[in-house]
């Protein structure tokens, strides 16, 4: 009898396994980084910022999508007002929002208290927005991925973290949609990036697929980044069927983080911002494998047309 339920315990976990490669049961949470608008150069007045926005949410509001967008609210040129209105527009559309900094400093180049300052500073519009419908701020998405360039810098930042009650945010479908975004509005350039971008978002997906395949021995519920930009604006709507396509179902963040690979030891330290899933390999010891790049036309246009970070 214990043989056959052995057996028996076997074949279910085969069966899942098989059912997750064929593109069943698969999960991803999306997260948006630099709200209101960021990455793309694109206007930031409040009527510009309020169309792009009401564009980006459409899916999420008529689809009852979750997503949870992460707002720098030193990175724009709106008054409190304006930014009330904007954040109120992610309420409404039933987004979560979290803590991305006030002004996305990189942790590699400041000191831990003031760059603690800044998350501080970056509360007080989030708060206000969050209290007017009864909900709190919890979660803290660090800027350009970077969670501390030595052990010590990096443990204090989780302990300042932990006291102010926050849950970090991490991410494990990286890739590089700020670089498209600047593409996209770049003259003459809009049509190649609608042809290509999607494409590209797929391959960074089938990359962490494997990859979390290799690293945990299945695939375990994603975590999307992108960011509030005229491209995504234009463009989720494929986006979101190519993750149907693949078998996907749209969690929240929460939900995620509920699966136990995110409780996996992380003990990465060092000046590079990436995957999660590349900081558990690293932890583990495994070979280091990297997601697709993005071609060499859209790093030359967003060298040539940035001039804001990510």
């Amino acid at each position: 009898m214990t043989a056959r339920i052995a057996h028996l315990g076997w074949l279910v976990a085969l069966f899942a396994s098989v059912a997750v490669a064929a593109g069943e049961g698969r999960q991803v949470a999306i997260t948006i980084d630099d709200l209101p608008r960021g990455g793309d150069g694109g206007p930031g007045d409040l009527a510009d910022v309020r169309a792009m926005t009401q564009d980006l949410l459409r899916p999420f509001r008529k689809q009852r999508i979750p997503v949870i967008g992460f707002v720098n609210t030193g990175r724009s040129q709106l008054d409190s007002s304006g930014m009330q209105e904007i954040l109120n527009l992610w309420l409404d559309a039933g987004a979560e929002l979290g803590n991305h900094s006030y002004s996305h400093p990189d942790i590699n180049h400041i000191s831990l208290d003031a760059y603690a300052a800044d998350i501080v500073r970056g509360e007080a519009a989030l708060r206000e927005a969050l209290a007017s419908r009864g909900k709190k701020l919890e979660f803290y998405r660090h800027p350009f991925l970077h969670t501390g360039p030595t052990p010590e810098i990096k443990k204090g930042l989780q302990d300042f973290l932990d006291a102010r009650g926050y849950r970090v945010a991490p991410v494990t479908f990286d890739n590089a949609d700020y670089m498209y975004a600047v593409a996209y509005l770049r003259p003459g350039m809009r049509g190649r990036v609608q042809r290509e971008y999607v494409p590209y978002m797929e391959s960074t997906v089938e990359f962490f697929e494997r990859r979390s395949v290799e690293v945990f021995g299945r695939e375990i519920p994603q975590i999307l980044l992108i960011h509030a930009n005229a491209m995504n604006a234009e463009l989720l709507p494929a986006l979101l069927d190519m993750f149907r396509r693949r078998g996907y179902r749209f969690v929240t963040l929460d939900s995620a983080l509920a699966d136990p690979a995110y409780r996996s030891p992380e003990e990465y330290a060092g000046r590079n911002g990436f995957s999660w899933l590349h900081r558990w390999s690293k932890t583990k010891g495994m070979a280091a494998k990297g997601e697709p790049d993005p071609p060499e036309w859209v790093e030359q246009a967003f060298a040539a047309g940035s001039s804001v970070p990510r």
